[in-house]
């Protein structure tokens, strides 16, 4: 700690302030340039001939006026000099050397990286690129000057003094359209110059760090002393949960000051995750992510006032102002307070929460949201009263959706503190019964706050523990769905591993003439295939009929797994068969429980089915001499891994844990409603045939697809590859286990001895019959069914 002297016999008591920071702008800056640099390496390889018919215009208009272009290059190669070196001096004559240092430790750093990378792109084995980069001309690259140059200007800030700004740009532009059309360098070069000039200016700043300009808390006594505050101490306490710095300020009428400041350079800190709920929550919920220090200052202030005026206990704001042009403070009458989470539960009785659901009433009532009702912003003073700190998050004039949101966190608090029963007893007696019901659809885990979700991590039914409260509050609310997330982390992954996906089967296609395999494969076996495939659309009617004890309708039942095909375009393939079959027997009048028991139960039994059966094949498999597909010794070394790979993940305790939470909630009621079926014989039959013939018309598929283009392989080689590529298919995020089932097909094939070309033609032709061609069908039966209400 230190003391530094502030006026006239104020000390304030900080840690000394870093004298160089790392700033997060600059950082986020450097990633934005790699992103922009990117963008325009990809526009400019797919616009290539657009960029040489620019070239050529440029040429034939620098013959028609060379003088004009004379005068360019000779301005443009002067001034992209001297404008640097004259903006150095002036910074030198202002004492900012240290400035002009950090600029030319750029510039060196540009003119070494852009030789390095143009010496990489030249002896590299990326023709296409250094073609777009020197128009197949012996020029360089990356124009070595032109990085340094921008990479300088960067470093040394040039953009915040808008005169040597312009006069900067000015420069580098004719110097880029004097080189440009004496063909020393490409556009697509002079921009990915520019960017990489900018990107490296960015990285040495954050590298090296730049002066640190936040005002010290003698600054901060002088802004509020031209406030008429008459300070006599002044002391640093622990920043907020944003990382703002905090003062606790001493006045001579005894009273004091809880002062805030905001850093200009603090304004991105967070800003990552901030971008991250702006893209992925829905508008009216989103925060902005970035905001001016001006905006930031006025946003918290009017807050505070509203709430004034709203008559909730929360702090006084005394005063705002700027401290120069890189913060600005708030200044709060002093409260001795502690936060709610340093209060033991065990005293957190029914008149505190009758108090903090009171004081968010009179927020609500004049449409203010908090925005961050935690433990940490909810505070008790001395007598036990109720204060609410941190308004900067909050709202005025706020919608529903974000009053309903206060009310859904602080319920969801609450409830980790005393239980859900008491939360909602407390917040019904004040609030009212229809306002808990209005929050209902919002006990969403997106919608609060961060700290909340780490609580709820080791409370995982508590959201539904408090859903159960509220609906036994109020059971004939009618509860309107919400989405919150415009897309879920799952959904991303889905459509990334989709692209993949689909390169990969693009790929395949484009080794194969599609007209060659439509012509040339054998119809009688492609029709026997055909029939195999949707033979297997009745096989998995009759498993699902076979673990429900109550009565199904056959064909109705046939065409619930015909729609389930056509939901595999859009979830991966166990997901939407379960899905569908789920809705299907609830809207049959089964339970829900007894709806996922039967669906479960039927998972179950055909994994075991599936493994007894890869076991059962690849043992008939490896001991018939009569094919060339002996994988005996590699099933056992892929069962080894297999098991190693079990041990390890069941061995790591957090893993273990999730994995047993799902398959409980999975097959919880699985044994009971087996138990059912066991009880009549008719149905243990029917579902075994259903599980045994969803396999063997599978096989028989493939089998067949394979005959079609005179490929020879026996019976149990094909299941032994079907059952492999099921089973990485089913664990594949993408729709139907798209590119995965593919290439895990054509691979075990393949290594069963079928040529590569009959390989991948049978796979295509077997993937249409099983995948595709049941799309167009299962759209139609899943129409049908939504409109008889069946689904």
């Amino acid at each position: 700690m230190a003391e530094s002297r502030a006026e006239t016999d104020v000390y304030v008591v900080e840690p000394l302030l870093p004298q160089r920071l790392r700033r997060p702008s600059d950082l986020l800056r450097f990633f934005a340039t790699l992103v922009v640099l990117g963008a325009v390496i990809l526009l400019a390889l797919v616009a290539k001939q657009t960029l040489i018919g620019l070239e050529e215009d440029v040429k034939e208009g620098t013959e028609l006026v060379p003088l004009l272009s004379r005068i360019a290059a000779f301005l443009g190669g002067a001034a992209v000099l001297v404008v640097p070196a004259a903006f150095a001096v002036e910074r030198v004559f202002h004492r900012d050397g240290l400035r002009v240092a950090e600029g030319l430790i750029a510039a060196i750093v540009g003119m070494a990286g852009s030789f390095l990378l143009g010496q990489w792109l030249v002896g590299g084995n990326v023709d296409d690129l250094r073609v777009l980069l020197t128009g197949n001309r012996d020029i360089e690259p990356l124009n070595t000057l032109l990085t340094s140059v921008v990479a300088y200007a960067t470093a040394v800030r040039i953009s915040r003094r808008p005169t040597w700004r312009m006069l900067m740009w000015t420069t580098i532009a004719l110097y880029i359209l004097a080189f440009f059309s004496g063909r020393q360098i490409t556009l697509p070069s002079a921009i990915v110059t520019v960017v990489v000039g900018m990107a490296i200016g960015y990285a040495t700043l954050y590298g090296v760090g730049s002066p640190n300009t936040r005002p010290p808390g003698s600054a901060v006594v002088a802004a509020l002393r031209k406030l008429s505050f008459s300070v006599v101490s002044a002391r640093r306490i622990e920043d907020d949960h944003q990382g703002s710095r905090r003062y606790a300020i001493g006045l001579r009428d005894g009273t004091s000051l809880d002062v805030t400041v905001l850093d200009r350079d603090r304004q991105v800190a967070g800003l990552p995750y901030r971008l991250w709920r702006r893209i992925r929550l829905n508008s009216e919920t989103r925060r902005r992510a970035i905001r001016s220090l001006r905006a930031e200052l006025e946003r918290e202030a009017l807050m505070a006032y509203a709430a004034q005026a709203a008559g909730a206990s929360t702090p006084r704001l005394l005063g705002t102002s700027e401290i120069g042009t890189e913060a600005a403070l708030l200044a709060y009458e002093h409260i001795e307070t502690r936060p709610l989470d340093g209060v033991p539960d065990a005293e957190i009785d029914d008149a505190l929460l009758a108090q903090i659901w009171e004081q968010v009433e009179l927020l609500q009532v004049q449409r203010l949201a908090h925005r961050r009702l935690t433990g940490d912003s909810i505070h008790l003073d001395r007598a036990g009263r109720v204060v609410l700190t941190d308004a900067r998050s909050g709202e005025i004039a706020a919608g529903d959706l974000l009053l309903r949101l206060d009310v859904a966190q602080l319920l969801t608090y609450l409830a980790l503190r005393v239980g859900p029963e008491r939360s909602v007893r407390a917040a019904a007696a004040v609030m009212g019964p229809e306002a808990l019901a209005a929050a209902l659809p919002l006990l969403q885990r997106i919608a609060l706050t961060r700290e909340t979700r780490a609580a709820l991590a080791k409370q995982k039914n508590l959201l539904a523990a408090l859903r159960e409260q509220i609906v036994a509050l109020k059971p004939e609310g009618k509860v309107e769905e919400i989405r919150l997330e415009r897309f879920r982390p799952r959904t991303l992954i889905t459509i990334i591993a989709s692209t993949i996906a689909a390169y990969i089967v693009l790929s395949q296609l484009s080794q194969v003439d599609v007209y060659q395999v439509i012509t040339t494969a054998n119809w009688a076996w492609s029709g026997l295939a055909l029939v195999a495939s949707f033979g297997s659309f009745v096989a998995a009617a009759l498993m699902l009929r076979g673990f429900v004890p109550e009565p199904l309708p056959l064909w109705r039942t046939v065409l619930v797994q015909f729609a389930s095909s056509f939901v595999k375009l859009v979830a991966p393939p166990a997901v939407g068969a379960v899905a569908i079959n789920t809705r299907y027997l609830q809207k049959r009048g089964i339970t829900p429980a007894s709806a996922v028991a039967s669906v479960g139960a039927s998972q179950l039994i055909m994994l075991v089915f599936h493994i007894a059966l890869l076991l059962l094949f690849a043992y008939i498999t490896g001991s018939t001499t009569t094919t060339s597909f002996t994988p005996s010794r590699g099933l056992v070394v892929a069962l080894l891994a297999i098991a190693l790979l079990v041990v390890v993940v069941l061995g790591v305790p957090p893993v273990r844990r999730m994995l047993t939470s799902r398959l409980r909630k999975l097959f919880g009621n699985v044994l009971p409603r087996l138990l059912d079926v066991l009880q009549s014989p008719l149905k243990m039959i029917e579902a075994g045939v259903g599980t045994l013939m969803i396999t063997i018309t599978f096989v028989a598929c493939l089998n067949a697809c394979v005959a079609a283009f005179g490929g020879e392989i026996s019976f149990t080689a094909v299941a032994v590859v079907y059952l492999t590529a099921n089973a990485i298919g089913s664990a594949a995020p993408t729709p139907g286990g798209l590119g995965a089932v593919e290439a895990a097909l054509i691979l075990g094939l393949i290594a069963a001895g079928v040529p590569r070309e009959v390989a991948t033609s049978a796979v295509l032709l077997y993937r249409l019959l099983t995948f595709w061609l049941p799309v167009l069908p299962g759209w139609a039966s899943f129409t049908y069914l939504q409109r008889h209400e069946s689904l």
